[in-house]
């Protein structure tokens, strides 16, 4: 599913993965002047630590990152979904849970990992990467042992839910209600004209009241016909669950396209940059020149 292109409705995920900008991780700032105290001068009469590129990065900034938050989504609406679709005995109901939050979880480990291990965060962000595509596959299993549809790529409900940008488990609750509804009234409304009384199946049949027209019987009304048509164009009802289900893979989809790019980006700042060992290297000698 990739996302189809529909993550850029929740934003990117912020710098390195980390979710920080400009401040520290309890957002002051370490300005020691503020306070008249003088750091001590190093060799070049630059303060000590000026400027140079501190040992630790930036880290921990999890909750910021939209991966994050959407995990997260996922996580609850895969809770209230087993709870209410899938036996609590059943294995596949712990195993579903488990999957949504190995999801959250392993993207926060990472990110609270990478101030010294850039390489733990990348390995930690692709295990949630994985832990979400098996949930994805749980999901397809619900609806296929169901005989319940999976959405196609260019269903218009895919691109309505993500434009709903729900935050919570309730929002998408809420959704799946408001697209139950509206395909009851689908239904109904297109089998008006086939119930009416001049319709199909109406009190008068076709013809209305005073009976078929001559020659009736080897041709059949325009109004008849269109009624056929406009009944072969609407879709099968489908039960709550399935619109649930459908709307679970949706934002798997995102959550999963989102850190796809992030894996990119953090793998991308590793061959450049390197890991903490080579952070450690640089600033021993940066400190040990005086620069």
């Amino acid at each position: 599913m990739g996302g189809n292109g529909q993550e850029g409705q929740y934003g990117r995920n912020r710098q390195d993965g980390n979710g920080q900008e400009g401040r520290g991780q309890d957002g002051q700032c370490n300005q020691q002047g503020r306070q008249g105290q003088q750091a001590p001068r190093g060799r070049q009469g630059r303060s000590e630590g000026e400027g140079l590129e501190p040992l630790l990065p930036k880290h921990g900034g999890y909750r910021r990152l939209k991966s994050f938050q959407v995990a997260q989504l996922v996580y609850d609406v895969t809770v209230r979904f087993c709870d209410r679709f899938i036996d609590r005995r059943s294995r596949t109901h712990d195993q579903m849970v488990q999957a949504a939050r190995s999801g959250v979880q392993n993207i926060a480990e990472g990110s609270v990992a990478s101030g010294t291990s850039k390489k733990t965060e990348l390995k930690l962000t692709n295990v949630a990467k994985a832990s979400l595509e098996e949930l994805r596959l749980d999901y397809e299993d619900f609806l296929r042992q169901r005989g319940a549809t999976l959405w196609a790529p260019e269903d218009p409900r895919r691109r309505a839910l993500v434009d709903r940008r729900c935050t919570s488990a309730d929002d998408v609750a809420r959704w799946v209600k408001s697209a139950y509804d509206q395909q009851t009234r689908t239904r109904v409304d297109g089998r008006n004209g086939r119930n009416g009384p001049h319709g199909q199946d109406g009190p008068y049949g076709p013809h209305g009241p005073d009976g078929p027209a001559p020659c009736a019987e080897t041709a059949p009304s325009i109004a008849s016909m269109k009624s056929i048509e406009s009944m072969e164009s609407i879709p099968s009802m489908e039960s709550v669950q399935a619109i649930a289900a459908n709307a679970a893979l949706v934002l798997v989809g995102v959550a999963t396209a989102l850190l796809s790019r992030q894996i990119a980006t953090l793998a991308s700042a590793f061959e450049n940059e390197g890991g903490f060992t080579e952070r450690l290297y640089r600033v021993r000698r940066a400190r040990r020149d005086g620069r």
